[in-house]
């Protein structure tokens, strides 16, 4: 992750060994506001888009693909690839990592935070889904090989929160193409997660105070009741009210209904209605 004072450190001189790396004149027209949060996409000099984040002193860059400050940590694209590759080259069960290592991969999934958050903003919801799983993917490998129970829950404990803006990501790119059954999924499987995190945690008895649950739940209601309905769906709406009513003879003529709308042949003389 670029700070305002690397920003151009890295630009060719072009021959002219005396050029500023003043960054005032990229932020002239792009004044800070502590209100609001201020990304942009730019082209790069080396051909390919960046993301940049606004700050009071300057201004994070961070590359679309890849680790976010573009280091390639032992060859690899990311540290935490790096482990991975170290232990299934030896005895996964057995790899380990130390307060150390632990504090290196936080440090570069804070990175990937910066960068998902910043495509949020963006509606880059693609890039939100791709950096949301792989800080999951993270926290899941540091809660098998961590050695310290304190640097397991350090991680973990961002899993919720986590869980829930890869949620929206996936939700709001699906509700944008008008799929409200694809959104649904997404939340039920976001909804999934959070309560095995508190099964994981023995926290069962706190999911009413769950603020990320709570959310995925209220949303899924709200999406659930906007979505349209199918003559189908309405039909079988109504057919389960007419039987929870023990209203039967209207319940068999909305079954007829049902039946040949689903294009199922009608019961004949003498055959049941029900079933």
């Amino acid at each position: 992750m670029l700070t305002a004072g690397m920003l151009l450190s890295g630009l060719p001189a072009f021959g002219d060994t005396n050029l500023s790396k003043d960054i005032k004149p990229i932020l002239e027209g792009w004044d800070y506001d502590a209100d609001e949060l201020q990304v942009r996409i730019v082209a790069g000099v080396d051909g390919t888009d960046k993301i940049q984040m606004r700050l009071d002193l300057g201004l994070f860059q961070m590359e679309l693909n890849g680790r976010p400050d573009g280091i390639r940590p032992f060859g690899f694209e990311s540290l935490l690839d790096y482990h991975k590759a170290t232990a299934d080259r030896s005895a996964p069960e057995a790899y380990e990592l130390d307060s150390e290592a632990c504090a290196g991969l936080m440090r570069e999934g804070m990175q990937y935070y910066h960068r998902y958050l910043a495509s949020f903003h963006l509606e880059r919801y693609d890039i939100v889904a791709r950096d949301t799983q792989r800080n999951l993917d993270l926290f899941a490998f540091v809660r098998g090989h961590a050695t310290r129970d304190r640097d397991r829950n350090q991680f973990d404990k961002y899993r919720p929160y986590v869980t829930v803006m890869r949620t929206r990501a996936i939700g709001l790119a699906a509700m944008a193409r008008d799929d409200h059954h694809s959104a649904l999924v997404a939340i039920d499987e976001g909804i999934a997660g959070i309560r095995q995190f508190l099964i994981d945690h023995d926290e069962t008895d706190q999911e009413s105070q769950c603020l990320e649950l709570a959310f995925l739940l209220r949303w899924r209601k709200d999406i659930e009741q906007e979505r349209p309905v199918s003559p189908i769906e309405r039909m079988e709406r109504q057919l389960k009210r007419a039987v929870d009513q023990e209203d039967y003879e209207e319940a068999a003529k909305l079954r007829d209904q049902l039946r040949r709308l689903q294009g199922e042949p009608m019961p004949g003389p003498g055959q049941s209605r029900g079933g």
